[in-house]
């Protein structure tokens, strides 16, 4: 057997081990490493690059809605908590606690940073006087600690990377218009950016943000069936603001409570697109978010060596002018076929090879990394025929997690239905629900789904509870979750 496809083979097929399947791509295709510190990783460059390239976006459609960038404390005072009882008892369980500091017993303890809401309603009560100092609209990109029982790198870890936005408003009405906008532009980056479908919808009162009146959630399906939420956003009401005293003389000079929200995503987006696009050759990443859009590989005999690099050299120029991500591996001690396996692997979207023939035809070859497809397109026509297919690319990733998803959600009556699609296939079940916690809870231990939200375009509208067959208040969409 040639090294090359024993090199493709260390990857475990993902029919046989999905989860394995998982941690032997993000190893080989170096995106991160463990730490010494149970349940944290390290990001390695190609990991955080894509990091950088989801900030970047998301960054610019914060700005252009209006939102600015301000950084606050990673420890806060165990009296903050308090305040929101909720808050504090939703994510009590996951809290880290400093107690010590200098060689001296702190007077109060001191948690790391599970999330921001309480530090920020702080410093909004002392920030908000009238309603001129409103709508106070905020973004943080930071990191928060949640201590996980179990962890799976980039999906759920101790330690992660994320932004929350966090927006304070004159009334009820200009609050849930900034919740509603900012589902939408994480179900627009999802989609446009990352390639991902999503279920846009409201989650049930059980699975709602801890301290939230209303919870929003875009869902996105792995290609085991299993959810992962990629975004959300919490209208909060005034909850935060009784809470932390955020106060404001409105137009009529009476006091009144600001209405706040708070939406984000997280480095768990990285885990998920892996999910949904890879497949068993390794990475499959979608082009706007690759650290690497396009690699060259120059290929011929020794002789012909110096004159084709030349000719890779001045086209990887054209490209880079043209504000792509490309690279060359013009590396002389591996083969071509081990750079061709390598690239794939790591998820490259476009490869292009160029060799002597193709100098003496004004031709280079374009291969996707999706289809597998070969082009080969006229040197003058390069920098637009990468560009077309980039964009060809992005489109046949969403269509074709789009098409899984569909082929994988199904619409059942009864609980038991639920239980057998779950046994012979894998994914999401649209049903209805009575609004019972009793039911939705049952649902959980008869399947080990969760709801995932309650979708604003359903497929179809379910007149019946999957559980007691009473008249349904709810379509909801359940599924296995990480």
């Amino acid at each position: 057997m040639s090294n090359d496809k024993q090199f493709v083979k260390e990857i475990t097929p993902q029919g046989e081990d999905f989860s394995r399947w998982y941690i032997d791509v993000i190893k080989k295709a170096d995106l991160m490493s463990y730490s010494p510190v149970r349940g944290c990783i390290v990001f390695k460059p190609d990991g955080y690059e894509i990091w950088e390239n989801i900030q970047r976006e998301l960054d610019s459609k914060f700005k252009e809605t209006g939102h600015r960038n301000a950084y606050f404390p990673l420890f806060i005072p165990e009296s903050f908590f308090q305040k929101e009882k909720e808050h504090v008892e939703g994510f009590n369980p996951e809290l880290p606690w400093v107690t010590e500091a200098g060689g001296e017993k702190l007077e109060e303890r001191l948690a790391i940073r599970p999330t921001s809401e309480t530090m920020i309603g702080h410093m909004y009560s002392e920030w908000i006087n009238s309603y001129r100092d409103l709508p106070l609209l905020i973004n943080q990109w930071a990191n928060v600690v949640r201590w996980e029982k179990r962890t799976l790198p980039f999906l759920r870890t101790t330690e992660f990377l994320w932004q929350e936005g966090h927006t304070a408003h004159e009334d009820e009405q200009d609050a849930r218009r900034e919740t509603m906008q900012m589902l939408e532009v994480y179900r627009q980056f999802a989609e446009d950016f990352l390639a991902i479908p999503v279920i846009v919808g409201q989650k049930t009162p059980s699975e709602k943000f801890a301290g939230a009146i209303d919870t929003f959630s875009i869902e996105a399906m792995m290609k085991d069936g299993k959810a992962v939420q990629a975004g959300t956003s919490h209208y909060l009401g005034t909850n935060f603001a009784v809470a932390f005293d955020i106060k404001f003389l409105d137009r009529e000079n009476q006091h009144q409570f600001a209405h706040t929200t708070s939406w984000g995503v997280s480095t768990r987006l990285i885990g998920a697109l892996i999910m949904v696009h890879g497949d068993d050759r390794g990475l499959v990443l979608p082009p706007k978010v690759a650290p690497t859009q396009v690699i060259m590989i120059p290929i011929g005999p020794p002789k012909t060596r110096e004159q084709v690099i030349g000719r890779v050299d001045e086209l990887f120029a054209e490209l880079k002018k043209a504000g792509v991500r490309v690279k060359v591996d013009d590396r002389a001690d591996q083969s071509p076929g081990w750079k061709f396996n390598e690239y794939e692997m790591r998820g490259v979207p476009i490869r292009v090879e160029l060799g002597p023939r193709d100098m003496e035809n004004g031709q280079v070859v374009l291969v996707s990394r999706v289809s597998g497809e070969k082009k080969t397109v006229q040197q003058a026509d390069f920098v637009q025929e990468v560009q077309n297919l980039l964009a060809e690319i992005h489109q046949q990733m969403y269509d074709k997690a789009k098409q899984f998803r569909d082929e994988h959600y199904i619409a059942v009556d009864s609980i038991e239905e639920f239980k057998s699609f779950l046994e012979t296939k894998r994914g999401f079940a649209l049903a209805g629900w009575c609004g019972s916690t009793a039911c939705e809870e049952h649902v959980k231990q008869e399947t080990g789904a969760t709801s995932r939200n309650i979708p604003f375009t359903p497929s179809e509208t379910k007149s019946t509870c999957l559980v007691c067959g009473e008249a349904a208040k709810h379509t909801v969409v359940f599924g296995r979750s990480y």
